[in-house]
């Protein structure tokens, strides 16, 4: 399979670059892109939240008001789940787990539908070479301009450059991360991802 390969400034260098049809040319399999894209963000999330039993509030052992002769349902503490200010029935622990198990083949099978309806759709373009001499932010900005692109861009390289880090940290609609660590959720939310050959060829490494 052949896509077309970019110069530094965005346009046609009238090259192309040979990629696997297992990894850039296999059918888009909606259930499982989202079955990833799901365990993805589960296994990122932590529990943070923590909320008490009838047993851990506090509250006084008198009892409300009389068992009889007050018309009201029988009550013992204030602390029952039915009380405004008891405790919850089914709390939430900051011992909960909400990561899903993804299998690793499945997770590669899940990346490589991604990466071809990427290529079907036209949003992943292949360039030389992604750099900045200095890192200034404006140059970035000036740079993912003149390339055509108006909306959010994903960046993958080959290999970590500081220079990129430092002018895209502050710029909400760029993200520039390394081939090995591109997520599922990245790939599906960015319109545009743009990968030098490089990062493509250390992605079909990676997902063969």
């Amino acid at each position: 399979m052949e896509l077309k390969l970019l110069d530094k400034n965005g346009k046609s260098a009238k090259k192309s670059v040979t990629v696997s049809d297992a990894t850039f040319g296999r059918e888009f399999n909606e259930a499982l892109v989202h079955q990833l894209v799901v365990a993805y963000m589960a296994n990122a999330r932590v529990a943070t939240r923590s909320q008490k039993t009838r047993g851990t509030v506090k509250h006084s052992t008198r009892k409300p008001y009389a068992q009889k002769g007050t018309g009201n349902a029988r009550s013992g503490m204030t602390s029952s789940p039915i009380w405004r200010g008891g405790g919850r029935t089914f709390p939430n622990s900051p011992d909960e787990n909400f990561s899903h198990k993804m299998n690793r083949k499945a997770y590669r099978v899940g990346m490589r539908s991604i990466l071809s309806e990427l290529v079907r759709q036209e949003r992943l373009s292949i360039v030389e070479e992604f750099k900045l001499e200095t890192p200034k932010t404006k140059q970035l900005v000036d740079k993912i301009k003149d390339m055509g692109y108006t909306q959010g861009v994903l960046v993958l390289t080959d290999a970590f450059d500081e220079n990129l880090y430092l002018s895209s940290r502050n710029l909400t609609n760029v993200m520039v991360v390394e081939a090995q660590y591109a997520d599922p959720v990245s790939l599906v939310q960015f319109p545009n991802v743009v990968a030098t050959a490089g990062a493509l060829k250390k992605l079909e490494e990676m997902l063969a």
